[in-house]
């Protein structure tokens, strides 16, 4: 199955005419995962024709304004429109106090379950992904995230309906690699059954450059990391615990990504991104530029 992401906010600390503040929704069966929520982000929702009341959980990597501002307003949104589920808020160190102290400030009232975690390592799972933090350098606590969707064995139904083999409890013996006979015939899994390689999604937010992000986003098929700063202000970026165009690039090549997004761009390069892109490029080839609303599947 793919897994979609769409780019609602790409912009650094000032948001631009064309980019909004930090916040992507990752979407796989029935979750829709929400990375930060910067200011005006429900509006976003909106021009990308998505219902905000499809979030399942939010993921929170720090509590500066730009990246969480738009919370309190889709929480009200989510309780004016008859959200149902029960909400998970995930974050660093901090974010149970944070939310609840949100809450109380914007006198919110409570329609609906929130359920708030701060997390470190692997902290939620089911049979088909897992969510896993890793603490990255911003001067506050700061989370950056994998979205780890597993390995599976599918069956394959253009040879089912090519054996005119019909569903039934022999399919579960397929799916765990045993051969079956079927109205007297006897057919291999290893015909049946292919292996359904893994995917891995990995989101690097602001932090200053370290070493822990290698090994944390290890052969991503794709990596979305901050680039605020192109490589010739890399002591401005380093006094403002940012990244570089091209240290995130250094970054996805060491780790062996498949592709690289880059994404949370000063609004000084908004007349010419491509200042940000092609410094990048020259050291990994594969990496592109995300702008609002665009949509990536892996």
């Amino acid at each position: 199955m793919t897994v979609k992401l769409t780019f609602l906010g790409t912009a650094d600390q000032i948001p631009s005419a064309n980019r909004n503040h930090s916040a992507l929704l990752l979407t796989y069966e029935g979750e829709n995962i929400l990375v930060d929520c910067g200011e005006g982000t429900q509006r976003q929702f909106r021009k990308a024709k998505i219902n905000p009341c499809k979030v399942t959980r939010i993921l929170i990597t720090h509590w500066h304004g730009d990246h969480v501002l738009g919370l309190p307003g889709l929480l009200s949104t989510l309780a004016l429109s008859g959200y149902n589920k029960t909400l998970y808020i995930y974050g660093p160190k901090g974010t149970e106090e944070f939310v609840k102290e949100l809450l109380k400030v914007f006198g919110f009232k409570k329609k609906y379950e929130i359920k708030v975690e701060e997390v470190d390592g692997k902290f939620y799972e089911t049979k088909d992904f897992y969510l896993e933090a890793e603490k990255m350098e911003h001067g506050i606590p700061c989370n950056a995230y994998n979205f780890v969707k597993k390995g599976t064995k599918r069956i394959d139904k253009k040879k089912l309906k090519k054996y005119k083999l019909k569903h039934g409890p022999h399919m579960a013996n397929l799916k765990q690699g045993k051969d079956i006979v079927y109205e007297g015939k006897r057919y291999t899994a290893k015909d049946l059954v292919y292996n359904e390689n893994g995917k891995k999604i990995s989101f690097v937010f602001d932090t200053l450059d370290n070493k822990r992000i290698i090994s944390f986003v290890k052969d991503a098929d794709l990596f979305v990391c901050e680039s605020s700063f192109d490589d010739e202000l890399k002591d401005h970026a380093k006094e403002h615990l940012h990244m570089t165009n091209v240290q995130a690039a250094e970054k996805a090549k060491k780790a062996n990504v498949k592709k690289l997004v880059l994404t949370h761009l000063s609004m000084r390069y908004e007349k010419d991104p491509k200042i940000i892109l092609n410094k990048a490029k020259k050291v990994f080839k594969n990496t592109v530029l995300a702008r609002d609303f665009d949509v990536f599947s892996v």
